[in-house]
């Protein structure tokens, strides 16, 4: 069974059902095959013994963690923890067996076909341990996805930006269910905790790009999460200065048959970042609470019907008294400085519900090779956002000679004035959809001359109702040197106003139709084709597409060298869902078609021992893409808001190179080195854009201007170590840099846009951890206070520990010249945190 099903089914798999762990087992010192090796499972019956070539194929259980032997006379015995599988699943494990007499040591690494070029990360455990500031699962990204940055937004922000895409361009799925974010979230330190909670997850699969038609419509990538299916009792608690978090699993057996009827999952989570936002420049009270509470519980009916379940309450309430600014900026010899006594608070709330159900028909497959699933979820979001705030500035030049009285000081004043904020937002979405799910193994079977072949058709059909009511009340005032701008004489006016009221209600029908076909001949190659058709209807602006997507993995299996090759290629269109429908003056403009984009994605990877003594594990990932873009709704980004224009007005592409190493540098610690090169441009329509350099009055027309996501390089590095002599005390440490994101002239970013950058952004974390106890020191220290529970890590974390003023977005002030000033608004400064993890 391909491995297509088995990620469409993987939350309803049922125990009885198996996958299929092969390989090629070696001799370490001479590379060569080694036959009649002995490969059983650990506790069980089942075994096989290697052909005269070294290849094993053995039948293993499904959704079971389990311990594989490998036994041979002459050679050191050896055995290799498996993950669990899905039912169906092929899972490639090869070891290079040391001889007995020798001092080499056993190398193990895995190898497979992932599910059409999609990422797949199940080592979740370690991911609990990294260091993050905002304690959410996207954080985490960059350790596994290609093209993947936090933007503006920078380490206060969730949200990702993927190959030159916005925020809104990314799918998320938990257990096949879309996953929704709120709309109305201006900066980083107003978000809170995202649904996928990391406590909860068995695996995740992320693509950049060039991901199949069962995914829905969206022009980035897809993040598809599964949650545990657990077999036995287990929790865990998480305390730190950020937050706390905590969850409990397990499973009730069936009185009437030996497997387990009922499996929960449940989790809670708090967090507060008024650590981080106190090193901020902009000081004052800042209280964030954020908090979430989630179940996911399945219930098998009996061996053939499944019922599941997810909820999820999730409430975000951010306020901030702003007292007083004192920013420096500018060059060493022209220096800047802007000071500012604020009046006034920020009040936000976000709360978040989800519930959602799904029924499962997964029969034995060789009595019936027809799968069925109906979901059904409903979600709703309730935002406010209440801004009373008031500015008193004075912008100025400062005394720059070191030997002058007033070094430091403002000797110039180019501006004073007051800036009045006042906003009253309110947003209600409620977004409710029916889905049906269907899949039919067609072929699986094996020929004479050992090709194994695979054909899995799966299709959906879903409806979708979305209703939303969004009220716009705000208003900006700007008073430059006792004047109000826009100056009158006859009136007052303020700067912008906005005050709309929109109400939607519309309904959407999707559905796909895909194809995978699955080639294998063990020793010689493996190839994976999988096609798929798209297509949706949206009753608000009458659009219907129908998009056809393909991939292909190719990889073959007689060389020495484990080499996988994949390519993809097909249309991704994306239909608004709200904000794309509202212009800048608040007006829906419910006639925006879908976005439109071809992509094309080539890579391979590449995976290889690395040293001689002691070789270890590495991996070499390597994609080129191109992505060109049509009917876009072009936008403005500031922080992590995105201003949307509302029309189907620009064409672009995204292009660019992605490549990732990562392995254990250092034995038992993975460590990954990450380089992106991105270019991607615009073009508004019906717009000559022109660039100016330095010194020149006139500008010069150019076919594109940079989009707002246009970071040209970016590279980031996570490295781990541990003491020699001691793997219990390790340290972690996290460096990223990244070319300066582009940016315009507020309300005149139109013909000359986004001709300016902000600084290059670059961050060093560094943390360091310590195992305070493991259950397997029970018999050395059986007194040890920490013993009631499995594993203890503690851990000092410093937050970019150089100290280093990123940018995240502008205030623009205008002064007594007339001439606009763009005040960067920094990100965090250093700050440490302490935490503590318990398993039990």
């Amino acid at each position: 069974m391909p491995a297509l099903m088995a990620a469409l089914l993987l939350p309803f798999l049922m125990d009885a059902q198996t996958a299929t762990v092969f390989g090629r087992i070696t001799d370490a010192s001479t590379e060569q095959a080694v036959e009649l090796v002995t490969v059983f499972i650990k506790d069980g019956r089942t075994a096989v013994t290697t052909d005269e070539k070294g290849n094993y194929a053995l039948q293993v259980p499904a959704g079971q963690r389990l311990t594989l032997g490998f036994r041979r006379v002459a050679y050191k015995e050896t055995s290799a923890d498996v993950l669990p599988l899905e039912a169906g699943a092929r899972f490639a494990l090869d070891v290079a067996l040391a001889p007995a007499q020798s001092n080499l040591e056993v190398v193990i690494r895995d190898r497979r076909l992932d599910d059409a070029g999609m990422v797949r990360e199940r080592k979740i455990d370690e991911l609990k341990l990294l260091p993050s500031t905002t304690g959410n699962l996207e954080s985490v990204l960059p350790h596994i996805a290609l093209g993947t940055n936090t933007g503006a937004g920078g380490e206060l922000t969730s949200q990702y930006q993927v190959r030159g895409g916005n925020y809104d361009e990314n799918l998320v799925y938990v257990n096949d269910f879309e996953i929704y974010r709120p709309q109305l979230i201006r900066a980083g330190q107003q978000e809170g905790l995202t649904f996928p909670n990391l406590d909860l997850v068995r695996d995740l699969s992320f693509s950049s790009g060039g991901f199949q038609a069962k995914y829905g419509d969206k022009m980035s990538s897809v993040l598809d999460i599964k949650y545990k299916r657990p077999d036995s009792t287990r929790a865990s608690a998480n305390l730190s200065l950020l937050g706390a978090s905590a969850h409990l699993e397990g499973s009730v057996k069936s009185r009437k048959d030996n497997y387990r009827a009922l499996r929960y999952l449940v989790g809670a989570r708090y967090k507060t970042t008024r650590t981080l936002l106190g090193s901020l420049d902009v000081k004052g009270e800042y209280v964030p609470d954020f908090y979430d509470i989630q179940t996911y519980l399945t219930y098998d009916l009996n061996r053939s019907w499944q019922l599941g379940l997810i909820g999820n309450y999730n409430r975000s309430v951010y306020k901030f008294q702003p007292e007083s600014l004192v920013r420096a900026f500018g060059l060493v010899d022209y220096a800047l400085q802007i000071r500012t006594a604020f009046e006034g608070q920020e009040v936000d709330d976000f709360t978040q519900a989800m519930g959602g159900v799904s029924l499962t028909y997964l029969p034995d497959r060789e009595r019936n090779p027809l799968f069925h699933k109906i979901l059904a979820s409903t979600w709703r979001s309730q935002e406010n956002e209440r801004f009373d705030i008031l500015g008193y500035y004075i912008l100025g030049e400062l005394e720059e000679s070191l030997g002058s009285d007033e070094f430091g000081e403002i000797v110039n004043i180019l501006g004073t004035g007051t800036q009045h904020t006042w906003i009253r937002n309110y947003l209600t979405a409620d977004v409710r959809n029916l889905e049906y799910r269907g899949g039919i193994e067609l072929q699986n079977d094996e020929t004479e001359t050992g090709l194994t072949r695979s054909h899995f058709l799966q299709w959906s059909l879903k409806f979708q109702n979305e209703q939303i009511t969004d009220q716009i009340n705000e208003w900006e005032r700007l008073d430059s040197a006792l004047y109000s701008l826009p100056f009158d004489t006859n009136f007052l006016f303020v700067r912008r106003v906005l005050k709309t009221k929109n109400e939607l209600n519309s309904n959407r029908v999707s559905a796909f139709l895909q194809d995978t076909w699955t080639w294998r001949k063990d020793g010689v190659r493996e190839i994976q084709v999988t096609a798929g058709l798209r297509g949706q209807y949206w009753d608000l602006n009458q659009g219907f597409f129908v998009t056809p997507r393909a991939q292909m993995l190719y990889k073959p299996l007689n060389t020495r060298k484990d080499v996988s090759y994949r390519l993809a290629t097909g249309l991704y269109y994306q239909p608004p869902f709200y904000r794309e429908l509202r212009r800048l003056d608040g007006v829906v403009n419910p006639g925006v078609q879908a976005q439109k984009s071809a992509h094309v994605v080539g890579g391979f990877t590449y995976d290889f021992l690395w040293g001689k003594r002691r070789p270890v594990k590495m991996r070499l990932i390597t994609e080129l893409y191109y992505k060109q873009m049509w009917d876009l709704v072009s936008y403005d980004l500031d922080n992590v808001r995105i201003r949307y224009a509302g029309l189907n007005n620009s064409r672009g592409y995204a292009t660019g190179i992605d490549l990732r190493l990562n392995g254990e540098f250092v034995p038992g610690a993975e460590s990954w080195v990450n380089l992106s090169l991105l270019r991607t441009r615009e073009a508004i329509d019906g717009v000559q854009h022109q660039v100016r350099n330095v010194g020149d009055r006139e500008g010069r027309p150019v076919s594109d201007v940079p989009r707002p996501t246009d970071r040209f390089l970016t590279f980031s590095t996570f490295f781990q170590d541990y003491l020699r002599r001691n793997k219990n005390i390790r340290m972690h440490l996290n460096f990223t840099v990244g070319t300066g994101l582009p940016f315009g002239v507020v309300d005149n970013n139109v013909i000359y846009r986004n001709p300016y950058r902000f600084t290059p952004y670059h961050r060093v974390d560094i943390g360091f951890g310590f195992q305070l106890w493991k259950r397997e020191w029970e018999n050395r220290r059986p007194r040890h206070f920490l013993r009631f529970t499995r594993n203890t890590w503690a851990s000092l974390e410093v937050f970019n520990l150089l100290k280093v003023a990123n940018e995240a977005s502008n205030t623009w002030i205008k002064a007594i010249t007339n001439v606009q000033y763009a005040i960067p608004n920094y990100l965090t400064g250093r700050r440490i945190n302490v935490r503590v993890r318990m398993d039990f």
